[in-house]
């Protein structure tokens, strides 16, 4: 089964940046939605930034400004440049997509972990 594979966390610290990386392990027709979502320690999985194919982005209200989320069609990879990291940023971040059947996919997430 394809799952999608991210990579590009670590530790930085604050003030820092980090680019997240995120491509199929295999072949999906035709992937329409896709987007990052976060989950710190004690806390739900959350919404960080989307884009459509056509690239219409959304971006969590505590990332605006600091988060820039791109996909590369051809490649069906996602990217998501983060910068002026803070502490609370920190969680395992996970690739998420949605294909035109309604396909979900998931990553199994990196770990970014900004330090004060």
């Amino acid at each position: 089964q394809v799952q999608l594979v991210e990579s590009g966390g670590g530790l930085v610290q604050a003030g820092g940046s980090l680019r997240l990386s995120c491509a199929p392990s295999g072949s999906i027709l035709a992937i329409n939605f896709m987007g990052w979502y976060r989950q710190a320690p004690g806390n739900q999985r959350e919404r960080v930034a989307t884009i459509t194919r056509g690239g219409i982005t959304n971006y969590a209200e505590s990332v605006k400004g600091r988060f820039t989320i791109s996909r590369d069609n051809v490649k069906d990879t996602l990217y998501l440049q983060m910068n002026s990291l803070k502490p609370e940023d920190t969680a395992v971040y996970y690739c998420h997509a949605l294909d035109i059947n309604g396909i979900k996919y998931w990553g199994q997430g990196t770990q970014v972990t900004v330090s004060s």
